[in-house]
Order: C-alpha cells, then structure tokens, then sequence
C-alpha cells in the first residue's frame, strides 16, 4: 500500500483526481498523457527524524539535501507502482499549488503559502505520482478558508520587515530582511508572521525545522 509505504517515512499521501478528458496533463509512465495524480506530502514535521538519519549518512556540503531524499523516497515508490514521479522543483514547473486546491480546496493565506483548515500552514508538498490509469479518490469535503473566518489576523502585524499584508506577500522585502542583521530572530525561529497564525498549532515545525527551511530560503 502507498499509504503505507509513505508513513515509514513521515510522508502521506494528500489527494488526488483523475484529468478531465480535455484537459492537458503531463505525461505519465507510458510516455502518453497521464490519467491521474496524487499528491505526496507532509502534515507538520513528521518527515524530520527520518530526513535527518538519512542525512546523518550523506555528504556534508549536499546540495538541496531535503529535495534529494524526497526524490529517493517518491522514485523508489513510483518505480514499485509502475508511476512517474514529479516534483515542484521540476522544469517545466508542474502546477503543483493549483493540484493541490483542486485536491484539497486549499486557498493561499496572506503569507502566499496555501493554509490548511487542520494544518494551518504547517504541511508541504513534496512531489506527485502520476499514472496512466484513473484511480478512485474520496470527495473531497468544502471547507471553509480559515483566514476569511479569524477576526484578529496576527499575521498581518507580526512581520517586522511588513512583508506580509492584505495586499499580498512582499518577497523581497522579506529576504532583505532575513539576510541583514535585523534578521535574527527570523533565522532562527522561523517567519513571525507564519508563527503568529493560530490555525494548526499542533502541526508548527520545531525551531530546529523551522531554521533549516528559513537557511534554504534566504540562502545564509
């Protein structure tokens, strides 16, 4: 079972839908174009204890060292299920975020990152199978954009460089900030405006985790 396979990695399957015939889809296995997808990914740091013993094993100065064992997972999968496996990364980039609203009804929060209603914005996308056969998926549930419904959004006014507002998520202002000196506590702790959203506690990354994506994204 795929599930199954997933969850000795920290890893869950996060939906999934057969293409409409009218539609344009990747290709699958057979070369032709695929029927199906399903989304792999993470429910808050789950992963972290199995990436960091396979790290523990690697080379010191791996590039994109997350990436590279979320590939080794997923192919090693897609090779036994007879799939192709694909990743946000790939080029050309897959439509991997408008995958993952039609799957789950995901909208994006203010941060740009989609938040989910029991994750909050403690969960990923890690890559995708897809297949040449249609696969049956339970329907999907409506539920509610949890940042339509919080009345006080801490998040607006937890970023100290102001990147984050109504009228959308200021990138660069944002990895100013986290490379200059003022950018401490960001490094280390993770976005204030992430850490001030009160929806999926229970899911929020460690420090630790929290420190090695913010080191990705900026660079340092």
């Amino acid at each position: 079972m795929i599930e199954e396979a997933l969850a000795s990695h920290g890893l869950i399957p996060r939906g999934g839908f057969n293409f409409e015939a009218d539609e344009t889809a990747p290709q699958g296995p057979s070369g032709k174009p695929a029927k199906s997808v399903l989304l792999i990914g993470q429910a808050g740091a789950a992963p972290w204890r199995y990436f960091q013993r396979w790290r523990d094993i690697q080379q010191n100065d791996l590039a994109n060292p997350l990436d590279t064992w979320a590939r080794e997972v997923i192919d090693a999968l897609a090779e036994k299920h007879g799939a192709r496996a694909v990743y946000p990364s790939d080029r050309p980039y897959l439509p991997f975020q408008r995958w993952a609203m039609r799957t789950e009804g995901l909208k994006a929060s203010p941060l740009g990152i989609l938040i989910h209603p029991e994750y909050g914005l403690w969960h990923a996308y890690r890559g995708a199978l897809l297949f040449d056969k249609e696969l049956f998926f339970e329907p999907q549930a409506e539920t509610a954009h949890p940042c339509a419904t919080c009345v006080s959004k801490p998040c607006l006014d937890s970023c100290p460089a102001g990147a984050v507002s109504n009228e959308g998520y200021d990138h660069a202002g944002c990895l100013s900030h986290v490379r200059g000196p003022a950018g401490e506590p960001c490094r280390l702790g993770g976005c204030l405006a992430r850490n001030a959203c009160p929806v999926g506690e229970a899911y929020r990354y460690p420090a630790e985790v929290q420190a090695f994506h913010m080191a990705s994204f900026a660079r340092v």
